[in-house]
């Protein structure tokens, strides 16, 4: 049965004191021009949680400066410093909880201030728990036992950047 719709039209003057009313019907459009959306469709949706494959994409996405340029500043805010990692605010001040090396400074508003140091760690901190997927316990006993995690840490950084420049090289070539 189709639907009728009455809609009426303030702009004519009335004959009789009654609004003058138009009626539309709508129609089902036709059953080759319905798409259902089924599991088989290909498109990504926003909801739920990130498949691991791409976290992983993820990791590579971080846009921290190089130290001449991160030593300019004394002190960042919590808003930079997640767009640096491409996370949450909410996951930075988790992580300042749960690790004794993030120390930011806070005015007196309350708002988190984080010098280039406490940017460093928070490197650390997200190399450990998203590149090497330790577990949060795993990260705290990593960084409590290896007290020269941070030397390893620069290490394996100069490497990756060592590698990325041969890689473009190779390409060149």
């Amino acid at each position: 049965m189709p639907l009728q719709q009455i809609s009426f039209d303030f702009d004519e003057t009335p004959v009789n004191n009654k609004p003058a009313a138009k009626t539309h019907t709508l129609t089902k459009p036709p059953a080759d021009k319905i798409k259902i959306k089924t599991k088989t469709d290909n498109k990504k949706t926003n909801r739920g949680r990130m498949s691991l494959k791409e976290k992983d994409a993820g990791t590579d996405l971080i846009e921290i400066p190089a130290d001449e340029i991160l030593f300019e500043k004394k002190y960042y805010a919590i808003g930079i410093v997640a767009d640096m990692f491409k996370v949450n605010q909410s996951l930075i001040r988790f992580w300042e909880n749960e690790f004794d090396i993030l120390k930011p400074r806070k005015n007196g508003k309350g708002d988190r201030l984080f010098r280039p140091e406490d940017i460093k760690n928070l490197k650390l901190i997200y190399h450990l728990l998203r590149e090497r997927k330790y577990t949060m316990e795993g990260a705290k006993e990593f960084l409590k036992q290896n007290k020269r995690a941070e030397e390893k840490f620069e290490l394996i950084e100069s490497l990756k950047k060592l590698k990325g420049f041969l890689n473009e090289l190779k390409a060149g070539l």
